[in-house]
């Protein structure tokens, strides 16, 4: 096993494109420690004001740590990236900003800039009486499809990418499916801690170190990013009983629904041995879905959660 480390002197990438080189190397069980910025590069500091949000330079946003070349992925095939851990800088912000996030613009006029103290312990304080449990990920974590060129960040797709997704915390294993030879891997927009859905447009936006196994699993052809956590979560906010959950992305909510249920479908059928049959019903009588990311137009994405405490063996 080797460990890999991208510094924030490495090149960056904003978008995902199968031309741009690989930064790392990497063979299955290899270890990667990559330091990334926030989503905005560093262009929001611990005493803006709120305009500066007006005044983001929106060519550098979502700077990306990568890509990652796995050795032996090849399409047909899924990457396995197993999250270690996280380091946080001792600050970070979150923010509304007019036109941007779920509700109308209307109902939210002027800019919101809102800086959380990280150092404070496992909590951070929003306003006086209300803590917000610090759980960092990193909302965007993909591969490129195969034959993307320049494609933006947002929203997500098949292969991943900016997925928001608040449960790809410590312990957790996102799986991906491998579009291009050696699936080249990106990371970054770091999130201190987020609701499901993020639907202002932000989470705790912060800089962080991301500390990740990567590894390849043969003939593993998902349709879009799954992820698995076993029992034992740290975090305050996520069941601490393990679970399975597999993904739909797509143009519309139901679809996407519809997508997630297929695809753990499939999961319960392979990895389970139950039948189709079975395996709908027990999605309707223990599988939860969530919207998991709802912001990024026109791709929405619903997970299909099914804890692993129903299997009796």
């Amino acid at each position: 096993m080797t460990e890999h480390r991208i510094g924030r002197d490495a090149p960056t990438h904003r978008c995902w494109d199968v031309t741009v080189p690989p930064v790392v190397h990497a063979e299955p069980g290899d270890v990667i420690v990559a330091e990334t910025d926030d989503f905005a590069a560093g262009q929001i500091t611990r005493t803006s004001p709120a305009t500066a949000l007006l005044e983001v330079d929106f060519d550098l946003i979502y700077p990306l740590a990568g890509p990652i070349h796995v050795a032996g992925a090849e399409p047909g095939d899924a990457l396995a990236i197993e999250i270690l851990g996280f380091e946080l800088p001792d600050w970070g912000w979150s923010c509304i900003i007019p036109g941007f996030g779920l509700l109308p613009p209307g109902e939210f006029s002027e800019p919101v800039l809102r800086i959380f103290d990280l150092a404070e312990g496992d909590t951070t304080e929003l306003c006086p009486g209300v803590r917000i449990p610090i759980e960092p990920f990193c909302g965007t974590m993909g591969v490129p499809g195969a034959g993307m060129r320049d494609v933006p960040i947002p929203p997500p797709h098949a292969g991943g990418g900016n997925v928001d997704c608040r449960h790809l915390t410590a312990g957790t294993t996102l799986y991906l499916p491998v579009g291009v030879e050696g699936g080249l891997l990106s990371l970054g927009d770091a999130h201190a801690a987020q609701g499901d859905g993020e639907v202002a447009i932000a989470g705790i936006e912060c800089a962080m170190t991301t500390r990740i196994r990567v590894d390849v699993v043969k003939g593993l052809d998902i349709p879009a990013p799954q992820f698995r956590r076993p029992p034992g979560s740290l975090t305050p906010r996520v069941d601490r009983g393990g679970w399975y959950a597999t993904t739909g992305v797509e143009t519309d909510l139901m679809e996407a629904s519809r997508s997630a249920v297929r695809a753990m479908i499939d999961h319960l059928v392979r990895e389970r041995g139950l039948t189709r049959e079975d395996a709908y019903i027990l999605c309707s009588l223990a599988g939860d879905l969530k919207i998991t990311e709802v912001v990024d137009a026109p791709m929405w994405m619903v997970g299909c959660f099914v804890p692993d405490a129903v299997f009796t063996s």
